[in-house]
């Protein structure tokens, strides 16, 4: 009976343990499971990030080249940018050597209106020296280049008659345009010797008009005189003209000023069509030279 009641006991353990064990293989199996879901998830998540990442270098690799391909082409567009600034370079200079041929010509052309106007004017001071009795200069050359001839030292004031005085620095100024005028270079580029008449601002316009327009005749009248081949092989280089009162030196309301403007002027003016043919030239150059071709744009 005790021993039945032992083998009883010992039944109720063995069917106590024997769930227990199921429970826990159970759960361990959930486990093993789960461990192995998680890792095929996470498998698929890796294998999704490398095809993510192969997508990426394929994409950066056709970055790479097409920055190349750019990298190429502005290179060669850099090339042609140079090659184009360097013909360009070439006209340029080329036209600025040009430009400075025309420039040389056209202030040999001024050079010489300077020229023969001081020729005139060292030729009167070689013959009649440099100022008069007074001390006051014969002739000057005055900024705007002309031979400038004080009036007190021809006329009388108010007077457009020639003092005696007068005449020598006249024959000298009549002679020295004669042989000047004989050099054929130099009336090549001489349109006009104009002789010009000035007053100052007293006196009514119509007076100084009149005044001044007479005394610039007077002074052509007498160079023609004094010197038969100048009237007759270079009469057509002259003219005379009459600016009144309205181009004085000095603006100043003094007996001074007023003596400064009283004047005769010569001007020698260079023939415009050799300065327009100088510049004819040059632009017909200019328009001659080829301009390089710009690269076709991109």
């Amino acid at each position: 009976m005790r021993n039945r009641r032992r083998l009883l006991s010992s039944d109720d353990s063995t069917r106590e343990i024997w769930p227990s064990f199921t429970d826990v293989m159970s759960t361990m199996a959930l486990i093993l499971f789960v461990l192995v879901l998680l890792a095929y998830v996470r498998s698929l998540i890796a294998a999704r990030q490398l095809q993510a990442f192969q997508r990426q270098i394929v994409a950066s690799e056709q970055q790479l080249r097409d920055v190349r391909a750019q990298l190429a082409t502005g290179r060669a567009e850099l090339d042609a940018s140079k090659a184009e600034l360097r013909a360009q370079q070439g006209v340029i200079a080329e036209s600025n050597r040009q430009l400075d041929t025309v420039k040389s010509q056209l202030q040999s052309i001024a050079v010489l209106r300077v020229s023969v106007l001081n020729k005139v004017k060292q030729a009167i001071e070689a013959e009649v020296g440099s100022s008069g009795d007074g001390g006051a200069a014969l002739v000057t050359v005055g900024d705007s280049g002309n031979i400038v001839i004080n009036e007190s030292l021809v006329f009388e004031y108010g007077s457009y008659a020639i003092k005696p005085e007068a005449r020598p620095l006249l024959d000298t100024l009549a002679r020295a345009f004669g042989r000047i005028l004989d050099d054929a270079d130099v009336r090549a580029n001489i349109d006009t010797i104009l002789i010009q008449g000035h007053t100052d601002e007293r006196g009514s316009a119509s007076f100084n008009w009149d005044l001044s327009a007479k005394r610039a005749t007077a002074v052509l009248n007498y160079l023609f005189e004094a010197n038969k081949t100048l009237a007759d092989s270079y009469g057509s280089y002259f003219a005379a003209s009459a600016y009144s009162k309205f181009r004085p030196l000095d603006a100043a309301r003094t007996e001074e000023a007023y003596q400064r403007n009283r004047r005769i002027e010569i001007s020698v003016i260079p023939r415009d069509d050799n300065v327009r043919k100088v510049i004819d030239d040059y632009v017909q150059n200019v328009a001659a030279t080829p301009l390089p071709s710009s690269p076709p744009a991109r």
